[in-house]
């Protein structure tokens, strides 16, 4: 798997880029229609790409990202810097328990161009071609410590397919 999350004016977005064996491919849109930073992002396609991936009953799994930050704090390598941050690892870590094997590994960026141009689709709300999943995303998955619980986000056998007849 490998993801990516991009934050421009018009909005944020991520995408994830599922792999398998035989080289099949399953490319997903999310487009974050709330605020949040760069790495918030990075862990929002994190997140779901992990959920995608246990939906779709995968049990071992390489993760693949060119944010040393992220891949570092999941790797517990480096700390967290802010409370935010150690909240969505510890939702990473709660995932990596569905999986018999979950590896993360840091690419250089030439290596997740699929899923950054994925993550630019989603941010900035660009046509989609055919073949892509896009989910729109109203919360994130971790809130402030003063904000009300998210509205859940839908389930991953709820995901849209855009196909156009062109």
């Amino acid at each position: 798997m490998y993801f990516d999350g991009s934050l421009m004016l018009e909005g944020a977005g991520a995408g994830v880029l599922l792999i398998s064996p035989k080289g099949e491919q399953l490319r997903y849109i999310l487009q974050l229609d709330f605020k949040l930073s760069n790495n918030a992002a990075e862990y929002e396609a994190l997140l779901h790409g992990l959920r995608i991936a246990e939906s779709l009953s995968i049990n071992r799994l390489l993760v693949f990202r060119d944010s040393l930050v992220v891949i570092n704090q999941v790797n517990k390598d480096w700390s967290c810097s802010t409370e935010k941050m150690s909240t969505y690892c510890a939702k990473v870590s709660k995932l990596e328990s569905k999986f018999m094997g979950l590896e993360f590994h840091h690419v250089f960026r030439d290596k997740n161009v699929a899923a950054d141009v994925l993550a630019r689709l989603g941010s900035t709300r660009s046509e989609v071609p055919p073949g892509i999943f896009v989910q729109v995303l109203e919360a994130p998955i971790v809130k402030e410590p003063d904000e009300e619980a998210p509205a859940p986000s839908a389930p991953a056998d709820s995901l849209v397919l855009i196909i156009t007849n062109d």
